[in-house]
């Protein structure tokens, strides 16, 4: 017997855009209308260090790591991710999802903010050495994303905005609820 296909939601965005909270959110409104996923922080996939010499970038140890994490929910018989990192949505990321989830459905979603609220979220979020370090970064990525994001994506902006609004659209983008 063949199983369904698989579909992958990609939430990205720049740092302190909301990507974590919109993630948890969309998974607890789907969990609230009994609709099947699971839910994986992509920036928990390769957090470790040194980086093996043969794999710099991390990039193997996301794919495998993905892949074991996947392996287990499918055979749960999920057939949903919700999938949240900062570069997720680049289309240059795509291969990461072909191959750990065999030819997903990808839908992505680009949350925006601008500078005045990320760095107002990520300063009351960050309290170690790296705020000025999360601040420049956040710039540059929101830039790069801006330019290079996959033309499918659909933007959401979540200035000013309640997580369970912002939520809500990402859901109604994915189609779930009403399969």
């Amino acid at each position: 017997m063949e199983s369904a296909p698989c579909e992958v939601l990609l939430i990205g965005g720049r740092s302190g855009v909301g990507k974590s909270s919109v993630g948890w959110e969309v998974a607890a409104q789907l969990r609230a209308a009994d609709v099947g996923h699971a839910l994986v922080e992509g920036d928990a996939l390769d957090a470790v260090h040194p980086a093996p010499p043969d794999d710099p970038d991390r990039s193997g140890i996301t794919r495998r790591n993905l892949a074991a994490i996947w392996a287990t929910y499918r055979d749960l018989g999920c057939r949903r991710l919700i999938y949240t990192n900062t570069a997720s949505v680049l289309g240059s990321e795509e291969g990461l999802f072909v191959d750990a989830l065999d030819g997903p459905r990808v839908i992505r979603v680009l949350l925006t903010a601008s500078d005045a609220t990320v760095e107002d979220r990520l300063t009351a979020r960050e309290r170690g050495s790296e705020l000025e370090q999360q601040l420049r970064r956040s710039a540059f990525m929101a830039r790069h994303l801006d330019r290079h994001t996959a033309p499918d994506a659909q933007r959401v902006a979540t200035d000013g905005r309640d997580v369970r609004d912002i939520a809500a659209e990402v859901v109604a983008v994915t189609g779930w609820r009403e399969r």
